[in-house]
Order: structure tokens, then C-alpha cells, then sequence
């Protein structure tokens, strides 16, 4: 939420946005801006946008976020993190509030985020990167359900489930490569356990799964997973 500068009002920083861009009036701007403060489901907009950020909470600048990413009519909303600092119960209550955008103003949204659960709610394709790369891209039910990289595969086992006695959480061993020097091969070449030869120096290629349609970049079998 840092993104809000704290010493504006949200009124003068979401009418800059209007002001620059789509070329509003002061007095247009403030209206449009209330307009899309109420549609982020801000209560009382028509005060609260003469307010500083620290006067809202960590859930109501984020709204104030959403709001001023949909100034400008964009098709599609990139969103890095949107939950990161929230509790669960605002985190619930903002991606219902992307789900909602997305009917209201036909909009796609890219999400970007460390958080399984979430992507497993609100996501139709996921996109899974391991050291800048992609690893594997699919639906995101197949992608839970039959990963078919071993980074996926260990990171959907290292989230602990209600179905499950645990003694110790999984983890997985090793540690992130260092990106000014990435490996010739695959980036997770040195955590694997499925690792073969070819993971150390050869880049892996796209191969498609004909059961799910995933794309996965991976020199092991998808049967060997």
C-alpha cells in the first residue's frame, strides 16, 4: 500500500490520473473519482476522498489501489500481490471485489502472487515461474490436481492439508538460484530429485500434455512424476 503517496489526499491523486490522461476538469475528475471509489465499494466516497491514506485501512487503500487502476478504462488489470499484509478475511473480501470488477467493466485480470489458495479460487489459467521461467501453464484445476513439473509438484506439497496428520511440514530442500547467475538448464536443475543430465545444461522445451493440455518446459517424463 506504500504505492499511495502520503502527503496527497486521494482525491488529488486519483484526479491526477483523470487530469493527465483523459484530459478532465478538476471538478470532472472529482466526480468520476467518487463515481469509481463507490464502485470499489468504498462507503461514504463523497467524504472520504478528501482524506490522507493513513486514514483508511490497510483493506480500504487497496480498494483506493483498484480504483485508480480503473481510471483509465484498461482491458486488462495487473495485479502483483494484492493481497500481501492483508488478514484473510480482507483478502476474501478484495479478490471478491476483483471478481466483481471483471463482470462490471469486462475486464481480464493477470494475478501475481505467492499465495496457492488464492490462485486455486480465483483463477482460470495458471502460470507457474520458477527462476524467471515458466515451468508449466494450464487450467488451474489440472495444474492442482496433476501438476506435471516438479517444482509444481513441490510446492503443492509443501502446503499442509486438513485430510492430513503432519509431524513436520514439507519443504523443499536447497535454495533459490542466484539470478545474476542462473543455470545453463533448467533454474530448478538443483533442487530436483527427479533431476537427470540433460536438467543441468539443456534449456527444456515445451511439450504439450495431451490428457490436459498443459504446456510444461521438463526433460522427466510427465509418467515419471
Amino acid at each position: 500500500m506504500t504505492s499511495l503517496n502520503p502527503y496527497m489526499r486521494i482525491r488529488d491523486q486519483l484526479n491526477e490520473i483523470l487530469i493527465h490522461h483523459k484530459g478532465y476538469s478538476k471538478n470532472q475528475a472529482t466526480k468520476e473519482s467518487i463515481r469509481m471509489l463507490d464502485a470499489v465499494k468504498i462507503p461514504n466516497a463523497n467524504n472520504r476522498i478528501h482524506m490522507f491514506p493513513h486514514e483508511f485501512s490497510g483493506g480500504m487503500r487497496q480498494r483506493v489501489m483498484i480504483a485508480m487502476s480503473l481510471l483509465c478504462n484498461p482491458n486488462i488489470i495487473i495485479a502483483d500481490e494484492p493481497t500481501t499484509s492483508l488478514d484473510v478475511t480482507v483478502q476474501a473480501q478484495v479478490m471478491e471485489l476483483f471478481s466483481d470488477i471483471q463482470k462490471d467493466f469486462n475486464t481480464s485480470l493477470i494475478l501475481i502472487t505467492h499465495n496457492m489458495g488464492i490462485v486455486a479460487g480465483s483463477c482460470l489459467k495458471t502460470l507457474v515461474m520458477y527462476g524467471g521461467r515458466i515451468m508449466e501453464y494450464g487450467d488451474t484445476k489440472n495444474i492442482f490436481l496433476k501438476p506435471s513439473h516438479p517444482y509444481t509438484k513441490g510446492l503443492l506439497e509443501t502446503m499442509p492439508r486438513l485430510d492430513k496428520d503432519y509431524k513436520t511440514l514439507k519443504t523443499i530442500s536447497g535454495n533459490p538460484p542466484n539470478m545474476m547467475q542462473l543455470p545453463n538448464g533448467c533454474p530448478f536443475s538443483d533442487r530436483c530429485s527427479f533431476k537427470i543430465d540433460e536438467c543441468d545444461s539443456i534449456v527444456p522445451s515445451v511439450e504439450i500434455i495431451k490428457e490436459t493440455k498443459q504446456k510444461r518446459w521438463c526433460h522427466i517424463p510427465y509418467e515419471n512424476l
